[in-house]
């Protein structure tokens, strides 16, 4: 999944919580190395919150417009497996 495009203006914030060093969250740690910088190089004015805590579940959350808000639990994916999920919450798929 690419994410080397503009967002949806309706899109307001988003949140990627996970572990800094647990395994379950793996896959979330290497998402976020290989997709942040092009999400915000395409997004610069896009809020993206990466929120790391000690046993913290890796999930994902999007806020839309007027304050509707979302999110899908990615704990245990591999790498492009988050990309997938986080493309589904993002309605890129």
């Amino acid at each position: 999944m690419s994410f080397a495009k503009a967002l949806s203006p309706a899109i307001r914030e988003i949140r990627i919580l996970c572990c800094q060093t647990g395994a379950a969250s793996l896959g979330t740690r290497q998402f976020i190395s290989a997709n942040y910088p092009v999400l915000k190089q395409h997004n610069p004015d896009l809020p993206i919150m990466i929120r790391e805590a000690n046993g913290t579940p890796a999930r994902v959350f999007a806020r839309f417009e007027r304050g509707v808000e979302k999110h899908v639990e990615v704990d245990n994916l591999s790498s492009n497996d988050v990309a997938s999920k986080v493309a589904q919450l993002l309605n890129l798929s």
